[in-house]
C-alpha cells in the first residue's frame, strides 16, 4: 500500500501561480513514476502531468504545456506540480498519483491522494 499526501493549493487570480506538492509513503515495484490529474465540477477526472522515477522524463496534457511544471525529489519521495500562468479552466481539484509512467499518461493509476482544491477567479 502506499499512501499519497497532497499540500498546497488554494484561490488565485487568473495570471497567478500555485504551487501542490505530495508525498509518497514508498516507492514500489510498479509505482515508480509520480503524476497530476485534476477533476473539474461536472467533469471528467482528466491528466494533468507525470514525471519519470528519475526525474529525466515528464509528460504533460496539451492544455497545460508551458505553463506548469513538474519536478520531484525521488531520494524523499516528493513531487511537486508549479503552475503559473493560472486560467480559470484550471480550477478544478487536483489529485496525486503514482503508477508506471504510461499508466499516467494513459489515464489510469494504482494509487491517489484524497485532492486539493485550486480555484482561479477571473
Amino acid at each position: 500500500q502506499v499512501q499519497l499526501v497532497e499540500s498546497g493549493g488554494g484561490s488565485v487570480q487568473a495570471g497567478g501561480s500555485l504551487s501542490l506538492s505530495c508525498a509518497a509513503s514508498r516507492r514500489t515495484f510498479g509505482n515508480s513514476a509520480m503524476g497530476w490529474f485534476r477533476q473539474a465540477p461536472g467533469k471528467e477526472r482528466e491528466f494533468v502531468a507525470a514525471i519519470s522515477w528519475s526525474g529525466d522524463s515528464a509528460n504533460y496534457a496539451d492544455s497545460v504545456k508551458g505553463r506548469f511544471t513538474i519536478s520531484r525529489d525521488a531520494p524523499k519521495n516528493v513531487v511537486y506540480l508549479q503552475m503559473n500562468s493560472l486560467k480559470p479552466e484550471d480550477t478544478a481539484v487536483y489529485y496525486c498519483a503514482t503508477a508506471d509512467r504510461r499508466s499516467l499518461v494513459a489515464g489510469d493509476a494504482n494509487y491517489w491522494g484524497q485532492g486539493t482544491q485550486v480555484t482561479v477567479s477571473s
